[in-house]
């Protein structure tokens, strides 16, 4: 082992004298002999080898089990990485837009849903949220909202109560759904505490903690909880932006033909409507001309008809009393 591994596990001062042995020079110096005429010096230098040696070998253990210790969590940690990057992948190469967006007249709406959040402006470091020994009255229950607007964030919990349980879950809510994270349950937090760890994919979404005490009739009860959101790094963004404008521009081509089909059948339909209506157009103008005539008609023979009424009546009063002249010959 070098001099620099010694000094690190802290035995320099128990090596250093079996290290001047090892050098030339004290090989010049008298050797102490015993009654049997052998040397007893060499004898402890030996021993001392031999705790050196020991101490070397127990430095060694240590050493190793640090490194594959070391060695466990970067493997832990990268395979983390790495199903956080697998998961976040997933959950943008299966984005839709929601049909508030797809329908928004103007096209940026889609576009920053895609874009996410501005690189320019990111802030990686994690949020913390906590609160210790929050009281909830008996039949109640509070609600924790945190809003998550970077997908592939990971959120992290620990919740702890006083002296007794208490119902506690987890939901999701988005602008045309709700998650369940964690079903609302009754747990032992008491005893316990209660942790957790998840992935949150599809954004901006509201994060509700619910502490429910609802069940007790008697009980106020106190909770702490401590929520880590830890913001994706800018590679998964990256990634995730990726995703998601491929996802967009496959349903976007999809219902880009499916209006270009729409848009030609109603071309053609209005082409034909449009003859259609020209045709009548003109057919109502002529029957608007004959309806002119058939009026002038109507009113000459109304007219001829009131005529012929009036000359029917007076001729009939004269056959039936007479002319007025005669009358007056007569006296």
């Amino acid at each position: 082992m070098s001099d620099g591994d010694t000094e690190t596990n802290g035995v320099k001062t128990e090596t250093e004298p079996v290290l001047e042995m090892e050098e030339p020079e004290p090989q010049d110096k008298p050797k102490v002999v015993d009654g049997d005429d052998q040397p007893s010096s060499p004898i402890e230098e030996d021993e001392d080898e031999d705790d050196d040696s020991v101490v070397k070998d127990d430095d060694s253990v240590v050493e190793d089990e640090d490194e594959q210790e070391l060695n466990a969590k970067n493997l832990l940690r990268e395979a983390e990485v790495k199903a956080i990057a697998d998961a976040t992948a997933s959950a943008n190469a299966s984005y839709i837009p929601s049909n508030a967006l797809m329908s928004n007249p103007s096209p940026s709406a889609l576009i920053e849903s895609v874009d996410g959040i501005s690189i320019s402006e990111y802030n990686q470091s994690p949020s913390l949220f906590t609160a210790h020994s929050v009281p909830i009255a008996l039949r109640a229950t509070l609600d924790v909202p945190i809003v998550i607007t970077n997908g592939g964030s990971v959120v992290e919990y620990t919740v702890e109560s006083e002296d007794y349980d208490i119902n506690f879950g987890i939901k999701a809510e988005r602008e045309e759904e709700t998650t369940v994270v964690n079903t609302l349950t009754r747990v032992d937090s008491h005893l316990e505490s209660v942790t957790g760890k998840f992935l949150v994919g599809t954004v901006p979404c509201a994060l509700i903690f619910t502490f429910c005490n609802e069940y007790s009739w008697f009980r106020e009860k106190k909770v702490t909880y401590c929520i880590t959101v830890t913001p994706p790094s800018l590679d998964n963004i990256t990634a995730g932006r990726i995703k998601r404008a491929e996802s967009a521009l496959a349903i976007v081509l999809e219902e880009k033909t499916g209006a270009d089909t729409r848009l030609e059948r109603a071309s053609s339909k209005r082409g034909g409507l449009a003859e259609e209506v020209e045709r009548l157009e003109k057919e109502l103008e002529e029957k608007k001309k004959s309806l002119d005539v058939i009026e002038k008609e109507e009113d000459w023979l109304k007219a001829r008809v009131e005529l012929r009424g009036e000359q029917e009546r007076l001729l009939k009063k004269r056959l039936t009393d007479g002319w007025d002249d005669a009358a007056e010959v007569k006296e």
